[in-house]
């Protein structure tokens, strides 16, 4: 188990010395150690912060032109559903038989690209910076214009939307993608 305060303290402190040095190295593959073989590098993280009041952390991270990035862009091309998994060091104790990161934890990447990621949930969402789509792994690539159509709709009728009216949007919105 990965206590908040000890994943916050590590993720801030991998912001400030890897992502805002251009550092935030990942490769494709899960290595057994701590070091990044700059051979295997595949993307680089180029943002990390909780996702509001959750207690997760969602990243951005661009896939870099490398034979590992290569491989990588080619996979999700093909329409391939790729993980992402952390790769860190630091202390375990049990409690009540559970094992718990202690604060000594640190991050040697924030993110990995892996096949099968051990966070449920833990899959890429590739996003081209700088256009408007976004890609949908069901259904491949979308436009954001459906999004922000629909958003405009609700801000617009937010004080008369009853549950029956956000329902019948929300099921227009799944059908628009």
């Amino acid at each position: 188990m990965y206590p908040l305060n000890v994943m916050q303290t590590a993720v801030d402190k991998y912001v400030d010395n890897h992502i805002k040095t251009n550092r935030g190295y990942g490769e494709l593959g899960h290595p057994q150690g701590p070091q990044i073989n700059l051979d295997r590098v595949s993307h680089l993280v180029v943002d990390l912060q909780r996702d509001g009041n959750t207690n997760y952390f969602i990243g951005k991270a661009r896939l870099t032109d490398t034979p590992m990035g290569n491989t990588a862009k080619g996979l999700l091309d093909s329409g391939a559903n790729l993980g992402v998994s952390s790769r860190g060091m630091g202390s375990l104790k049990s409690e009540n038989g559970v094992m718990v990161v202690q604060p000594d934890y640190s991050l040697a990447t924030a993110a990995d690209i892996v096949a099968d990621p051990s966070a449920p949930g833990a899959y890429v969402k590739g996003i081209m910076e700088g256009v408007e789509w976004f890609y949908d792994e069901n259904n491949g690539w979308k436009a954001l214009e459906v999004i922000e159509e629909h958003k405009n709709l609700v801000k617009k009728n937010f004080k008369q939307i009853d549950e029956q009216k956000a329902i019948h949007m929300f099921q227009s919105f799944l059908k628009s993608l």
